[in-house]
């Protein structure tokens, strides 16, 4: 286990971790916004960022650092600390964005590595090869390659207590990513990048950008602190920490600031364009769009700059909260909804429901059922699941309704949607306690459908009757032939009372519900 980071809740793949830095003195809260920090052109002093939007970590970039005279000097005589006046976590980038970037950078990884001990950063980067997406396997595998390297470079030099990256490469394929985060993961280094997703995120690639997030995180373990690098924009922080990602850096308040674009956590907005802040941050709270258009440009740059932190750090914490009562996914979804392809996003994160479902917690709070991708989540997928656990013999009756007055039946177990069949004595247990909607869609009832054909598989000597409330005819013909329908709407059927605490734990002996 690193004794660097440590998960204290979860949802989904979500955590609330604590990341120590030993060099600064400092725990970090994940999940956590590192604010990019330019040693040139600082549009929000560190300063600030500390003390105003509590930002506890920030990123800057050593290899700037080291190739400006004046910054470096500076850097070497006084340290990062002094130098940014921030008393938190600082982590230093490597160049090798600048490498993607201009292909070539004058500096190795030992080199780097020394130069950002030397200046006192606190987490440090070796120089990786970040590779972009859809690029041949022969040159993903090659640079990845190169990036193993690197890490082995940085991994035999004593960095006291500095913790370092170590990037998880691989393109555009999962499988090389997954190899990537187990070959990280078997190192001695402390935090592990995603790295190479910005063209990705820039070309609204949401749903590679999970699939590739997915690969990494199957070849990492539970203890590796998990940064996106370059994942700035809010309206996804959601949809990446569900899917297991704790830390993000962000320059997105400063460079969209910079192009006059105003942040929210479901959109980019142009400032020219609005009549209205839909916000009340203290920069919305005290300006109009009028106002912050009239002032001079660098003065409309910051107050931008520092509402699109405020509805950063804002984003952070309410994810932070939805882990904690366990409804991360209704956010996921929420914020699915603000654009088609963080949609496709949402729909890429539950392909992968069975990895997302061995983290999961048993029980949380509620679970709402927001549309026809709730009925893919994780908890459908474990309700499922579990029915093999189940022992139950003889005439079985699957019903909507209630239980009928008088039956022959040896067990009554109730079917709702998405999750299908379970015995009554679980009625009142998660995620079986449900909100759905009345009007409910025809995924809802497959994915039911789904359950009833797993319950009915397991048990071949059982014999089962399904009563339903008109149910669809799709969802009626992906049951098992065997099953016998009776249709609660038809005319004449027997009415059903309620049940009762005795037949319940009548039920939980004849089913074996005590096995689940």
């Amino acid at each position: 286990m690193r004794d660097c980071f440590e998960v204290r809740d979860g949802d989904v793949g979500g955590r609330i971790g604590q990341l120590t830095v030993p060099r600064a003195g400092v725990t970090v809260e994940t999940p956590a916004l590192l604010p990019v920090v330019n040693p040139n052109l600082q549009t929000i002093s560190p300063a600030r960022l500390e003390s105003e939007f509590g930002a506890e970590i920030l990123i800057t970039n050593s290899y700037i650092i080291r190739q400006t005279e004046r910054l470096h000097e500076r850097a070497l005589d006084v340290g990062l600390h002094e130098m940014l006046d921030f008393s938190g976590a600082i982590m230093t980038d490597s160049g090798s964005f600048q490498l993607a970037e201009y292909g070539e950078i004058e500096v190795t990884t030992e080199e780097i590595i020394q130069f950002q001990l030397d200046i006192g950063s606190d987490i440090g980067t070796p120089v990786d090869i970040p590779t972009p997406p859809d690029v041949s396997r022969e040159q993903a595998e090659g640079d990845l390659e190169v990036t193993q390297e690197a890490l082995a470079d940085a991994e035999a030099i004593d960095t006291g207590d500095m913790l370092v990256n170590a990037p998880v490469q691989g393109s555009t394929y999962p499988d090389l990513r997954e190899e990537a985060g187990r070959h990280a993961a078997t190192t001695d280094l402390d935090v592990f990048p995603v790295g190479a997703v910005v063209p990705l995120m820039n070309a609204y690639r949401y749903d590679d950008m999970v699939d590739v997030v997915a690969g990494a995180k199957r070849g990492l373990g539970a203890d590796c602190p998990v940064h996106l690098f370059g994942a700035g924009h809010p309206m996804m922080f959601a949809l990446a920490v569900a899917m297991g990602c704790d830390l993000f850096d962000s320059a997105a308040y400063a460079l969209y600031a910079r192009d006059g674009r105003y942040l929210t956590v479901q959109s980019t907005e142009h400032l020219e364009e609005l009549d209205y802040f839909p916000c009340s941050c203290p920069v919305c709270a005290e300006h109009t769009p009028e106002d912050v258009r009239g002032f001079d440009e660098e003065t409309t740059e910051r107050l931008l700059a520092e509402h699109n932190l405020h509805v950063t750090f804002e984003e952070i914490r309410r994810i932070k909260q939805a882990i904690r009562a366990g409804n991360l996914l209704e956010l996921v979804e929420t914020r699915a909804r603000g654009h088609p392809a963080m949609l496709d996003g949402y729909r890429a994160l539950l392909e992968h429901a069975d990895q997302l479902e061995r983290e999961d917690r048993v029980s949380k709070g509620s679970f709402f059922y927001l549309s026809n991708e709730s009925a893919r989540r994780p908890e459908v997928l474990r309700h499922h699941e579990r029915l093999d656990r189940l022992s139950i013999s003889g005439d079985v009756l699957l019903t909507q309704g209630g239980t009928p007055k008088e039956h022959d039946y040896d067990a009554v177990w109730r079917v709702v949607p998405p999750f299908g069949p379970f015995p009554r004595a679980l009625s009142e247990t998660y995620p079986l306690t449900a909100e759905v909607p009345e009007r409910i869609d025809t995924d809802a009832y497959l994915a039911a459908a789904d359950g009833v054909a797993r319950l009915v598989d397991a048990n071949p000597d059982v014999t089962f009757t399904f009563a339903h409330d008109d149910w669809p005819d799709g969802a009626l013909a992906a049951l098992p032939d065997s099953v016998e329908l009776d249709d609660l709407t038809s005319a004449g059927h027997a009415d059903a009372d309620s049940d009762t605490d005795a037949d319940e734990s009548d039920e939980v002996s004849e089913t074996g519900v005590e096995n689940v």
